[in-house]
């Protein structure tokens, strides 16, 4: 079901904030499918954000509805999940491409979204690598962002890998599943990759570990985090996809401490109780 929450964009809505990560341990904070200008979701879930000033914050596509237009960042984004912007690696979405290809996206982040008009690049945040991809643009095998990420996956560096796009490999909801993202979680399982971090469909999904196919995997298997819950009213689930976890519908971030051979994760959302999830992981 929907979540609706009081008020409007005329101020925050103030969570109390969960405990903080012990010191020294990187947090990644965020949730695709952020603003809708004239709603408050996206204003609840920038508040959940504020306990955490020391948090990476991520994007998991589609920013701003419904076409990415620049009143739209400028007037509804900037002025909340803007409040992050010096601290935040974003991600593209299908909806960020609908006006001008994507240039106001691009025009808003800068360098910080990568290579211009590419929307894939990699940071590292402690011992994990972390990579943002581009679902919204060719993923084959033989295209430039395949053999990117292959390159970069073939470089010995940190020994924990997370990645982040838009649409989803494997998702029950209305958008899901999407095969074309199905070479690069290959790429990613066979480099011994941990998680997987993703939007498009308005809900929260958590996947037991699985390869590439859809098999259950404890032992190698990656992760898959559906969390687009930034803002936009929530979707149900009309399917039940083999080695879906757990499900909810609800507007939220999801909270990622990223320890040197380890990680847990809390989806935090504004309505009661504030702490939906909680699960950890040990990196491969």
């Amino acid at each position: 079901m929907s979540v609706a929450f009081p008020g409007s964009c005329s101020g925050p809505i103030e969570p109390s904030p969960p405990p903080p990560p012990p010191a020294g341990i990187p947090t990644l904070i965020g949730a695709g499918d952020i603003v809708v200008c004239g709603s408050s979701g996206h204003v609840a879930t920038a508040a959940m954000m504020r306990p955490f000033p020391d948090a990476t914050v991520f994007t998991a596509g589609d920013n701003v509805y419904p076409n990415g237009h620049p009143n739209d960042w400028r007037n509804c984004y900037d002025p909340w999940w803007g409040e992050f912007k010096s601290r935040t690696r974003p991600g593209i979405g299908n909806h960020d491409y609908e006006t001008q290809n994507g240039k106001p996206y691009f025009d808003y982040w800068g360098d910080q979204a990568g290579p211009r008009d590419a929307g894939y690049y990699t940071y590292v945040l402690g011992t994990w690598r972390i990579f943002a991809i581009n679902s919204e643009i060719d993923t084959r095998p033989g295209s430039p962002q395949y053999a990117w990420l292959q390159n970069e996956l073939n470089i010995d560096r940190e020994p924990c890998m997370a990645a982040i796009w838009h649409k989803p490999l494997y998702s029950s909801g209305v958008n899901g599943p999407n095969p074309h993202m199905r070479d690069m979680y290959r790429l990613l399982y066979n480099a011994n990759a941990e998680i997987v971090i993703n939007g498009h469909d308005h809900n929260y999904e958590v996947f037991h570990p699985q390869d590439a196919d859809g098999r259950r995997d404890d032992t190698k298997g990656i992760r898959q985090f559906v969390v687009g819950t930034g803002g936009v009213a929530v979707t149900d689930f009309p399917r039940l996809l083999p080695n879906s976890a757990y499900r909810e519908q609800v507007q939220g971030v999801i909270k990622f401490d990223l320890d040197a051979n380890s990680y847990n994760w809390q989806f935090l959302s504004p309505q009661p109780p504030q702490t939906r999830h909680t699960g950890s992981g040990v990196c491969h």
